[in-house]
């Protein structure tokens, strides 16, 4: 791999670690609403490094959905649904103002999620060691 990927998996390492110090906040509102912005900030960072790894392999993914799907393909991911699951409620936390869904989205981030974010780092990392 290049140095762009290094520093994409350095961006999104960040961004994870960022997010994971959420669940540590104090503050129930500020936790739900800080995690849920750090969780959309870290998928971003997440599937646009998965789509610059793929890129360097010669595989060409333009959007979320289909970095996800070759990043299953290719074994860089092992549980598609959930990051299908990951996508889906990134895309209903940009516009969710009810706070029941915002619980329910929050207890998905942190009970499913950010174990698969920390898979896919550990993943990436072993990648970038290995090229």
């Amino acid at each position: 791999m290049n140095e762009e990927a290094a520093r994409k998996l350095d961006n999104f390492s960040n961004a994870l670690e960022r997010f994971s110090q959420a669940f540590a906040e104090t503050g129930y509102a500020l936790s739900l609403d800080g995690t849920i912005q750090r969780f959309k900030f870290t998928f971003e960072m997440a599937w646009k490094t998965i789509k610059k790894f793929l890129f360097d392999e010669g595989i060409e993914a333009t959007t979320a959905r289909d970095c996800i799907k070759k990043a299953y393909k290719y074994k860089y991911i092992d549980n598609e649904k959930v990051w299908l699951d990951i996508l889906a409620d990134r895309n209903v936390s940009s516009h969710v103002y009810d706070e029941s869904q915002a619980q329910e989205i929050y207890q998905h981030i942190k009970n499913s999620y950010m174990p698969e974010f920390q898979k896919l780092k550990t993943f990436l990392e072993s990648k970038l060691a290995i090229d």
